[in-house]
């Protein structure tokens, strides 16, 4: 199977999972289970729980009951861009080509719909019986790691927020990306890799896949936003530059970050050796997600 068909079957897999997942819209409160599945379902290209899936297959035969893990990472992520798009952070009007969640369902519900994503990705982790004990409470502790204020996603948010107007400083550049982005992509691998019951060598090796390939995807996501339009983004086009916001052309130009994600990208696939052909996948998602252009 080619690589577009692969994705196209994994983001089918992980939607149907989401879909089973999440309360239907016709559940009381209605209007909070309508904005959650609004942005959920808003197109996204699931590469978290694609690669949370993917590591699971790469240790052990099967996903090992990791689309339950797939989705909490998806869910996580989309209550980070529905706060990330609020008038009080970003202020977007548009996420994956779509009217933000708080341009449709107004600003409270917004805000109760991330957090509704955000306490309901632990609640589905925390009542998987298909892995011993042992390794779920492992999984939570990597997801709310990863998305919390030592190091994680929240660290990363605050660094950014506060890092608008300053001098763009390579220091500064990396606290921010290593936590905002890079915590979250790395516990993918890392959730997929305990499920399925890594060894210590083989979770290793895919959390240095997962550091390399989640600073690639920053540096990437930073070089489209000066380089592409609005209309293929999906999002507004150039509001990098326009918050003053640190990032890898501000602080290294274009060209050198195209190299270093480049180089990333490398790092990524020197990674993966110990698994020899059956990393086949995440070889080829480590060149699709320098090589994307949205």
């Amino acid at each position: 199977m080619n690589l577009r068909d692969y994705l196209v079957r994994q983001q089918q897999l992980v939607d149907a999972e989401l879909d089973r997942l999440v309360p239907p819209e016709t559940s009381p409160p209605e209007t909070i289970h309508r904005a959650m599945r609004y942005s959920l379902f808003a197109g996204g290209k699931r590469i978290r729980p694609i690669l949370c899936l993917e590591a699971a297959c790469t240790v052990a035969d099967g996903t090992c009951g990791a689309s339950t893990a797939a989705c909490a990472l998806e869910f996580i992520h989309t209550y980070s861009l529905i706060h990330d798009d609020l008038p009080a952070l970003d202020n977007d009007d548009y996420r994956r080509g779509k009217l933000t969640c708080h341009k449709v369902f107004g600003e409270a519900m917004a805000i109760l719909a991330g957090d509704a994503l955000l306490t309901r990705a632990f609640e589905v982790l925390s009542v998987m019986d298909s892995i011993p004990a042992d390794r779920q409470a492992r999984m939570i502790a990597q997801l709310s790691t990863a998305a919390g204020t030592v190091g994680g996603m929240i660290a990363g948010q605050v660094a950014d927020l506060e890092g608008e107007g300053q001098p763009p400083t390579a220091p500064l550049l990396d606290s921010i990306h290593r936590a905002k982005t890079g915590a979250l992509l790395r516990a993918s691998l890392r959730l997929g890799a305990i499920c399925a019951g890594a060894d210590p060598g083989q979770y290793d090796a895919l959390s240095c896949y997962g550091e390399h390939i989640g600073l690639a995807f920053q540096i990437v996501d930073d070089i489209l936003d000066v380089e592409e339009s609005s209309e293929a983004l999906g999002k507004t086009a150039g509001k990098d530059a326009q918050q003053h916001k640190i990032t890898f052309p501000a602080v290294y130009g274009i060209g050198e970050s195209r190299r270093m994600a480049e180089t990333e990208c490398g790092r990524a696939h020197d990674a993966l050796a110990p698994f020899g052909a059956r990393a086949h996948r995440l070889h080829e998602l480590a060149d699709l997600i320098v090589r994307r252009k949205s």
